[in-house]
């Protein structure tokens, strides 16, 4: 039998009310108050380490049928520390308060440890940022991480730093109310006349020149470090997209506006190669594809087609703060080499015909 907490205890008192859920992690995510901050998956854990009791004796099968009136106790030890290492590391701070901090995430920097890349990542740059701030997040004093960008794609992140702020925020984002705008540089430019876009399966177009893609995404069965595209399995995912400009002479690029409806990973990625127009860069997912130097000229086609990362910038992030209640809206201008790299377009010229 588990054993209950010892150190540090905090002991949760909860009473089972009317009509009680026919087991026990569904009666207690019930009647926790809200300002415990305890998820589900939290109480399934503290099930499981014996830290619920009833009547003294610890209660471990979350299955456990419970009655109206019973009371147990939650034993709930302070937030231990985290074994990655705090780094001092320079991170771009856009907003900061006792709940959040927004970060402006540079390119090449991995968000979380992981094999290959345990140190200089920005949960070890937040650990040292952030010291004795963290709260904890699920029992371990870390930095609420709701959700990545991948390593080579710039731009804004919101990450909790308690426990009630990574629950609210979490919640925004599995109900997709939270506004997620990039900025990418596509091969071609997306449009809805084209009738090779418009009959491909799971695309279609809305007013305004903005085409929709919505497919399911799972991992490529032969490749485990990418996503495919799927119907019928997978998770739903949706990707709106608006050509903001074009480049070339016939149309060699353009810089796009992506939405997401969904965060799936590397989700516009996929769906920009799935309808045609990958993301430059992106040696993942978009081929052998080049700019072609009959629509832009040698130099510039040269230089896109050597653009080092995957040309992706989350550009804007919008989320209702977890205390205030007040909506949050931030912007991040283009990083310098996205920005050199559409000048370059922007200004280029076609080769003269002889």
């Amino acid at each position: 039998m588990a054993e209950p907490f010892e150190k540090d205890l905090e002991i949760l008192t909860v009473t089972i009310g009317e009509d009680p859920p026919d087991r026990l992690d569904k009666a207690l995510v019930r009647e926790v108050p809200e300002k415990a901050s305890l998820s589900r998956s939290r109480l399934m854990k503290l099930i499981a380490e014996g830290a619920v009791t009833l009547d003294g004796v610890p209660i471990t099968n979350p299955k456990t049928r419970v009655f109206e009136g019973q009371e147990f106790m939650i034993m709930l030890g302070e937030a231990i520390e985290l074994d990655t290492l705090p780094q001092n590391i320079p991170i771009s701070i856009v907003y900061e308060d006792d709940e959040l901090i927004v970060v402006d995430k540079p390119v090449g920097m991995v968000v979380h440890p992981a094999p290959g890349s345990w140190n200089g990542t920005l949960v070890n740059a937040l650990l040292y940022h952030c010291a004795d701030s963290l709260s904890g997040v699920g029992g371990v004093k870390r930095p609420g991480i709701v959700h990545r960008i991948d390593k080579d794609t710039s731009g804004l992140l919101v990450v909790a730093k308690t426990d009630k702020a990574h629950h609210a925020l979490a919640a925004q984002f599995e109900d997709h109310s939270v506004t997620r705008h990039y900025l990418a540089v596509v091969h071609g430019a997306p449009n809805a006349a084209d009738p090779r876009l418009r009959g491909i399966q799971g695309v279609s177009f809305e007013t305004g020149g903005i085409v929709k893609i919505a497919t399911n995404l799972a991992r490529h069965k032969t490749d485990r470090q990418r996503q495919a595209v799927l119907f019928g399995f997978g998770r739903h995912a949706v990707t709106r997209v608006r050509v903001l400009e074009s480049f070339g002479a016939p149309e060699a690029a353009a810089l796009v506006e992506c939405w997401l409806e969904t965060g799936r990973t590397h989700q516009i990625r996929v769906h920009m190669s799935y309808a045609g127009h990958a993301l430059l860069g992106d040696d993942t997912y978009g081929g052998r594809r080049r700019v072609a130097a009959r629509s832009v000229g040698d130099p510039v086609a040269d230089m896109a087609n050597a653009f080092p990362r995957q040309a992706l910038h989350a550009a804007s992030l919008g989320f209702i703060h977890p205390k205030t209640k007040k909506r949050m809206q931030f912007e991040s201008p283009l990083p310098t080499d996205m920005a050199a790299l559409i000048e370059e377009l922007r200004n280029s010229k076609p080769p003269k015909a002889h």
